[in-house]
């Protein structure tokens, strides 16, 4: 069976990390390693995730559950540390306010996997669909970029197709690329394109679930810390898309919101 591992990063999280948890308790799925990388919280929130990990072990539902918590530089070495400590065939980061779409959404991603094996492989990227939602975590709008029918790393010349809680990536790859920690805001898309370059190099498959797999909380460090954002993945384009196609990119980019 298919093992899945969510990594959850968290911060002074407690008003919002047991609708992950829960969410992540939730699932159908059985072959579940949760790994929650706390950054020395000063709030409740690793009581929350103790409490969690015991009704969790209650419910008998196979998953496992890995905490730790201690200082870190920042978000991305924290999900360095959780993608060092993953052990299942596909890591996901669904951090401290986000969830997945429905209970069932490992069991359609571990489907999917299946189902689109080549040559006896898993593909190296699983992905779908995101909904946007609020601090309370009630829906707000389907998210305006949409996965394409087939994605590769050249797709992310358009923007992040695909949101990063909605890419699964398998371990054995996205481990040969911890996120560049230059980065501030935008080591998530510029690793999404390493994991997919990789992906073509090994002639592996890229398998779309066709389905919502995610619910993304709008006020995240992206949306919060925009323009230096943008700044940044002005940078990662240019890397692996040369200067002269990210600028005539980000040229179309302006005309598309006229």
């Amino acid at each position: 069976m298919i093992k899945i591992t969510v990594i959850t990063i968290t911060y002074n999280a407690a008003k919002v990390f047991m609708r992950t948890a829960e969410s992540v308790m939730a699932q159908t799925y059985p072959c579940v390693e949760h790994i929650i990388v706390d950054g020395a919280s000063k709030d409740n929130t690793v009581q929350l995730a103790k409490e969690y990990i015991e009704r969790s072990n209650e419910c008998n539902n196979g998953h496992t559950i890995v905490l730790s918590s201690e200082p870190d530089k920042g978000l991305y070495d924290a999900m360095n540390k959780g993608l060092a400590k993953a052990t299942g065939d596909y890591i996901i980061y669904m951090n401290a306010g986000d969830c997945f779409h429905d209970n069932a959404t490992l069991q359609t991603v571990a489907g999917t996997a299946e189902k689109n094996m080549k040559n006896g492989e898993l593909p190296a990227v699983v992905y779908g669909d995101t909904d946007i939602v609020d601090g309370e975590g009630n829906y707000l709008f389907r998210r305006q970029h949409r996965p394409p029918e087939v994605l590769t790393w050249r797709s992310f010349k358009h923007g992040m197709l695909v949101c990063h809680q909605a890419f699964y990536a398998r371990r054995d790859i996205a481990q040969q690329f911890p996120y560049n920690l230059k980065y501030r805001y935008s080591a998530d898309v510029d690793w999404c394109i390493r994991v997919m370059k990789d992906a073509e190099k090994r002639s592996l498959p890229l398998a779309n679930t066709h389905a919502i797999v995610a619910d993304y909380m709008q006020e995240g460090q992206t949306t919060i810390h925009h323009r230096a954002s943008l700044k940044e993945r002005f940078d990662v384009m240019r890397q692996h898309y040369g200067l002269l196609t990210t600028i005539a990119m980000h040229i179309w980019f302006v005309f598309r919101k006229k």
